[in-house]
């Protein structure tokens, strides 16, 4: 499959430096600590009473041994390339699950939870883990990794992690946009500033706790997802422009947060992952990097498929090869194009890991 050439540069480059220095038995970084919503969940949601699983087929069909792993996706998420990229040879698990125990532990842990979001009420509205109850399982967390590693050694791992926060996209398509509570009493723009407060209230908190080295994702273009171009596009070809707006408004608060934090919070290290553009150009010039569809997910009808209601081991017309869709489902990318998404990743987030 076609890539961007400088992305592959790059990631050659960071995966030879990973590969060197894990052959004296440790990666660019000690472990990685992953929040965030379906973008990034790896199966706590298997744990989980929501209706967002994704813990059967045709889910994980590409994945290692072939089996759903509660990812959402056929494959590997841009988390889990990225991971792979800094030297890891096995992945953080997911914290809810029997592996996040003893020395797995060591690597780091995955709180994430399909359907949660910076906002309480989304995570509420699927029964999902919300941010606050996904920080608890964190300070948990710290308690369980002093009890493996000592107190010195789990100070210095939670000091030079690489922590990533996959949050947003669920507070809009899932909250915000059907939810007349909200969407009759703010403007975008004022919901926008809400879950940014909230972001940066995370982050000093994270802080305070002994994080240094934080990734957060931008929203995507949320206008470009099959699912919202059905829901809000009514029956247009392309995008739904006023969901990229939004999207991009947000993105601009985000970044701006980001900048203050960084000037208030000493030695943190803070990235704004850019995921908007890549999967942008991905979705308006599909073939440039060797995809041949981008309307529709590979898992279903071009509809609304996401979790059993329709991406499910029955589905009819789910296609035999998810290299050519940019889409799995009809919300989350597939494993070829979270490859593109985690080569851009590597190249933003170089100062997180130098």
């Amino acid at each position: 499959m076609g890539i961007k050439f400088e992305g592959v540069v790059f990631s050659l480059i960071f995966l030879g430096c990973a590969l060197f220095v894990n052959a004296q038995d440790t990666s660019l970084v000690p472990a990685i600590i992953t929040f965030g919503d379906s973008t990034v969940d790896v199966g706590n949601n298997d744990y989980v009473a929501t209706i967002f699983k994704a813990d059967y087929p045709p889910y994980g069909r590409d994945f290692a041994n072939h089996k759903p792993t509660g990812r959402f996706c056929n494959g590997k998420l841009a988390t889990d390339i990225t991971a792979e990229t800094l030297g890891f040879t096995t992945y953080a698990p997911a914290y809810l699950s029997p592996q996040a125990s003893g020395k797995n532990l060591l690597i780091g842990a995955n709180f994430a939870s399909a359907g949660s979001g910076y906002d309480e009420k989304t995570a509420a509205l699927s029964h999902a883990i919300p941010l606050s109850q996904q920080l608890e399982y964190y300070k948990e967390y710290q308690g369980k990794l002093i009890k493996v590693a000592g107190d010195s050694k789990a100070k210095s791992i939670l000091k030079d992690a690489l922590y990533i926060a996959g949050f947003g996209s669920s507070d809009f398509v899932q909250n915000y946009y059907v939810n007349p509570f909200i969407n009759k009493l703010y403007t975008p723009d004022q919901y926008s500033s809400y879950l940014v407060g909230i972001f940066s209230n995370f982050v000093q908190e994270l802080y305070g706790l002994g994080a240094r080295k934080i990734g957060a994702t931008s929203l995507p273009p949320l206008g470009c997802i099959p699912a919202t171009i059905t829901l809000f596009g009514f029956h247009q070809n392309g995008c739904v422009s006023r969901l990229n707006s939004d999207a991009q408004g947000f993105n601009n608060k985000l970044n701006a947060a980001a900048s203050k934090l960084k000037k208030q919070l000493p030695g943190l290290k803070l990235v704004i992952f850019d995921i908007y553009k890549p999967l942008f150009d991905l979705v308006q010039s599909p073939s440039k990097s060797g995809f041949a569809e981008a309307r529709k997910g590979c898992c279903g009808t071009g509809t609304i498929e996401t979790t059993s209601l329709l991406c499910n081991p029955k589905s009819i017309g789910t296609c035999s090869n998810a290299t050519q869709y940019v889409f799995w489902d009809s919300v989350h990318p597939s494993e070829a194009a979270n490859q593109v998404l985690a080569d851009a990743l590597i190249v933003q987030g170089i100062e997180l890991i130098s």
